[in-house]
């Protein structure tokens, strides 16, 4: 069967990657015994396919993920509004879930695993949970947990459509997780304040990209929590991601995200392992929001 195109997609765009690989992971979730997997070819723009043994066409694809995401809520999204819980609570929700050891458990261990760590604390005391660095919300208005409530209750199959096959208008309205670059509204480029015009974004796109969020698992690491593809260069939080050709399964993608390798962008190395580009962002802090830069290639 022909791979499906998801052609709204930008692999260079932190927002079209992780949107991409939230696809994946949903349709495996949908049926395990499919083996799903997914690949990259270079078109106008670093384009993800779907290799999908029982769909070819869009609309089959459509219709297997809009109810998976909008059907219940995963408990581990309402632990709270943000990931501000202090090391305590965060223990105990992680240890019941671990004290649960049906298979169908297994999901909301691994999304509290990607929302931070009760190894290390933040803050004064240290008594606060450190969190996921892939949290660019938080506070104020915009609180990270809820954000992703309020995408999963509002988000229909047009949104889905529009994100993954058709060129990004931003015609849909708030909320988002801030992960495009596109987000980043400096006041010293404007001739407004960024701060009182609407926020327009992809809000299919914002939705599949939090449905990536398990493949980045936050663990501890030299005396602090680390998540899964950042790294700290000369003070700057970065995040890098690879470009691949050959079909990978989801479990593969998550072992890949987090080989060494991948950081250290040697290029023999990749290209030898079917890396064919590697994309590095930073993250940096204005006020009370983070912001994604622009990506840059490695390879």
């Amino acid at each position: 069967m022909q791979p499906i195109e998801l052609t709204g997609l930008d692999g260079g765009n932190l927002l079209g990657y992780l949107a991409a690989l939230g696809t994946l992971r949903v349709l495996t979730m949908a049926d395990r015994t499919a083996h799903v997997r997914m690949s990259w070819a270079d078109k106008e723009h670093w384009t993800p396919l779907v290799h999908h043994p029982h769909m070819d066409i869009c609309e089959e694809l459509i219709t297997v993920l809009e109810p998976q995401l909008s059907g219940p809520i995963e408990p581990a999204w309402q632990v709270g509004d943000d990931l501000t819980l202090n090391r305590g609570q965060f223990r105990e929700h992680l240890a019941a879930q671990l004290a649960a050891v049906e298979p169908s458990k297994r999901e909301t261990v691994d999304w509290l695993a990607a929302f931070g760590s009760e190894v290390y604390g933040v803050g004064p005391k240290k008594e606060r949970m450190s969190d996921t660095e892939i949290r660019a919300i938080g506070g104020g208005q915009q609180c990270f947990l809820g954000t992703m409530r309020e995408l999963a209750a509002g988000t229909d199959a047009g949104h889905l459509r529009r994100t993954l096959f058709a060129p990004w208008d931003y015609s849909d309205d708030r909320p988002s997780m801030r992960w495009d670059p596109a987000d980043y509204r400096p006041h010293a480029l404007r001739a407004d304040n960024p701060s009182k015009a609407p926020i327009k974004t992809m809000r299919g796109a914002n939705l599949l990209a939090v449905q990536a969020l398990p493949l980045f698992p936050v663990v501890p690491s030299g005396g602090r929590a680390h998540t899964t593809g950042f790294q700290v260069r000369d003070g700057r939080t970065e995040i890098t991601w690879p470009i691949w050709i050959d079909p990978l399964d989801v479990n593969t993608i998550s072992s890949l995200l987090a080989s060494p390798e991948v950081q250290e962008a040697d290029r023999h190395t990749m290209i030898r392992r079917g890396i064919v580009q590697i994309f590095r962002a930073r993250r940096y802090t204005e006020g009370q929001y983070r912001n994604f830069s622009p990506a840059k290639t490695l390879l």
